[in-house]
């Protein structure tokens, strides 16, 4: 590609935001020419408007530090400077889906880290791996709201990231799954910042049924089907979720116990199954694509968040302990990179399968 895609990253000034920043710094495709946050920040530059709170171990990109901060509420000002937007904007439900609208309707490709849309019958909440074809929905969902070259495709909760694709896997190996019991165990990042009080977490875990009932739906309707006008859930699947908060910076753990209906694969085969599973994304060769989207480790000790969370520009989705489990079928513990594969990095990849798939 020639000529990089000029993006916008809506909430700029975040975590998440930043992580965006950071990951899109030399990307082969796309470059940031716009960063928007809240009216707190907005005229300042976007070093300014970070100082004191830059969380990322790299440096500002001197582009992207010199760059003004807009008004995230003001989608005018946004035209001619990009065709895409990062939407990690924060506010509530209501407030995040009618913007993320605006955005559309002005002819963004809008690709959301937010949780508004994700309900929403016609928007995709995509894994590039395992629901790439949910983009078949794109014509429908722009009929409905009048977009012309605008769309919105959103991420899953990062809960759920650690072993999506591992299960979807085995179902594309030709197994039937029809029960999932998972517990997980969150990093603090995943709260933002400042996120969690040091008093609440240290020496302590937290439960978050908010995240549970996310935990429990929102993979239905990822292993759905485009049916005409919307995306129909597939139900087949029951899942039980238990989410808590674990004083760990960065790394997602998923406790999976699953049960197969009818024939079952050995412990050698799932391994495999895993270590060799590729889609599209790979296939394509994006450039956020990690070779290897899932990858099994033998050892009794592994994976472990410090250890195994960056493999593969923390893209890879780490899985271990696979064992006989005397309730259900199988055990294992699965693990992502929560900001990176579980948000910005998972976004980007989005990004990149809508430019391959020539919606931009």
């Amino acid at each position: 590609m020639k000529e990089k895609i000029n993006v916008g990253i809506i909430g700029a000034t975040g975590m998440v935001g930043q992580y965006f920043i950071t990951l899109l710094e030399n990307h082969p495709w796309f470059t940031v020419s716009f960063v928007a946050a809240s009216g707190r920040s907005a005229g300042k530059m976007y070093k300014e408007a970070v100082a004191g709170r830059w969380h990322m171990n790299q440096d500002i990109p001197a582009d992207t530090g010199n760059l003004i901060v807009a008004d995230a509420m003001d989608v005018c000002k946004t035209k001619g400077k990009c065709s895409l937007v990062f939407s990690a904007i924060k506010l509530d439900q209501q407030a995040t889906m009618e913007l993320e609208n605006r955005y559309a309707a002005e002819d963004f490709i809008v690709v959301s880290n937010n949780s508004a849309h994700r309900g929403t019958s016609d928007v995709p909440v995509l894994i590039p791996e395992v629901n790439f074809h949910h983009l078949d929905i794109i014509p429908a969902q722009r009929k409905h709201y009048g977009f012309q070259k605008g769309l919105i495709v959103v991420k899953p909760n990062c809960s759920i990231q650690s072993y999506m694709t591992p299960v979807y896997a085995l179902i594309k190996a030709g197994y039937t799954i029809d029960r999932l019991l998972v517990t997980t165990l969150q990093a603090i990042s995943g709260a933002g910042h400042p996120g969690v009080s040091s008093l609440d977490i240290i020496d302590n875990t937290l439960p978050l049924p908010g995240e549970e009932i996310k935990s429990e739906t929102e993979p239905m309707k990822i292993f759905g089907s485009v049916m005409g006008d919307h995306i129909e859930p597939d139900t087949s699947i029951k899942i039980s979720a238990h989410c808590n908060r674990v004083p760990v910076i960065h790394g997602h753990i998923a406790c999976v116990n699953i049960g197969f209906q009818g024939e079952k694969p050995t412990v050698q085969e799932i391994i495999h199954i895993w270590n060799s599973f590729s889609s599209l994304p790979q296939e394509l060769g994006l450039p956020s694509a990690p070779v290897k989207p899932v990858i099994y480790r033998g050892e009794d000790d592994r994976p472990q968040p410090r250890i195994d969370r960056d493999t593969e520009n923390g893209m890879t989705v780490t899985t271990g302990r696979l064992r006989d489990c005397p309730v259900f079928d199988y055990k294992f513990l699965g693990l992502h990179h929560n900001i990176i594969r579980g948000a910005a990095g998972g976004a980007v990849l989005i990004a990149e399968l809508l430019k391959a798939k020539g919606f931009m």
